[in-house]
């Protein structure tokens, strides 16, 4: 396989399931934590490794050592394998999913945003989701009943508890500790902001065609998703919160042994379920408009990335970056995408406004 990512949670998840398995790793693709890929290389050994930056080439402890964006896509290009492993984080992970499914390779997808900005261009036949509530619905999709409606769950994030008068004041770090998860620094903010479930949203809108699809607080985050049939029943899909279980099905298609510690349902005591408010996550304000036009996925995300790096640099409070969210949606709100082209034009423009905001 190729390993987008692999510095990452995911990434460093995906190798463990890769060592248990005995699975190949063609190439590795990292960031700039050179310490880690080169533990990495030496466990795996790779045929090829890519990393960030030119200048960080000397240091990683490999023979074969290529940089840049443009080096992923030729290697994704003219590789020997046929699963793509695209744990990459933000809009930087949409052109190898779209790279990917041209030459016809197998995408694992951990990159929320490629179906998030794109998923009207992308052939998700070829996708298998790397996220335990889309793994939670496919697990438990069951073509004998017909479905209603789809729910996945959310862990209600950071602030969940606090008092809404004080989440105007909440520093850097408090947003980043996360209750249950341990996570990158983009996706801690976006689970605090819930703008992390609205993404997951869309992907399923993409994956199991349909806009029926909503979502609820669960804390313990031990229920991923739920299935509401027809007949008026529910299916639930548990399992405590490790990567490794979705990560495995996506790298093998079947797994015929245990790879996490079962739930004992006599040690939960209680299960509680809250509703999502937009009082506490002013994002959720822009479900519905999400939900139904497939054009505003850009938007979202092109504005949140600039506006979660301002919150991260401490150029604005962390209320504003929902603010910032929604301003662009309504800027943006009458826009008409027809191609790939029209997304990174609309991507680019979205982007220079929002800079404009924070």
């Amino acid at each position: 396989m190729i390993l987008l990512g692999s510095t990452g949670s995911i990434g460093v998840n995906t190798l463990e399931i890769a060592r248990r398995f005995n699975l190949d790793i063609e190439v590795l693709v990292a960031g700039t934590n050179i310490d880690l890929l080169n533990k990495q290389i030496k466990q795996f050994n790779p045929t090829l490794v890519i990393i960030a930056n030119k200048e960080d080439t000397h240091k990683v402890n490999h023979t074969n050592v290529k940089y840049g964006n443009e080096a992923i896509l030729n290697t994704i290009e003219n590789s020997n394998s046929n699963l793509v492993v695209n744990a990459l984080v933000g809009y930087l992970g949409l052109a190898p999913t779209i790279k990917a499914i041209e030459c016809k390779k197998r995408v694992a997808l951990a990159n929320k945003e490629s179906l998030v900005v794109a998923g009207a261009f992308i052939d998700t036949s070829y996708i298998t989701p790397i996220d335990s509530e889309h793994f939670g619905l496919w697990y438990l999709l069951d073509d004998k009943k017909a479905i209603d409606s789809m729910m996945i769950t959310a862990s209600g994030g950071s602030f969940r508890d606090l008092p809404l008068d004080k989440l105007k004041d909440v520093t850097i770090k408090e947003a980043l500790n996360h209750p249950n998860w341990s996570m990158g620094n983009k996706i801690t903010i976006d689970s605090a902001t819930m703008t992390n479930k609205l993404f997951e949203l869309i992907e399923a809108r993409w994956l199991f065609d349909t806009r029926n699809c909503d979502a609820i607080i669960e804390p313990k985050s031990i229920i991923h998703a739920m299935i509401n049939f027809k007949d008026g029943s529910t299916t639930a899909h548990i399992a405590n919160a490790n990567m490794q279980l979705p990560i495995s099905y996506a790298l093998m298609g079947k797994v015929d042994e245990q790879i996490l510690e079962k739930v004992d349902l006599l040690k939960l005591q209680n299960l509680e379920f809250r509703k999502i408010e937009s009082s506490r996550y002013p994002i959720w304000e822009l479900k519905d408009d999400l939900l139904n036009n497939d054009n505003f996925g850009v938007v979202l995300n092109a504005a949140n990335e600039i506006a979660v790096e301002a919150f991260l640099k401490g150029d604005i409070g962390f209320l504003d970056v929902s603010k910032v969210s929604i301003n662009a949606i309504n800027k943006f709100h009458n826009l008409k995408i027809n191609s790939i082209e029209d997304i990174y034009s609309i991507n680019k423009e979205v982007r220079q406004y929002t800079k404009g905001l924070v």
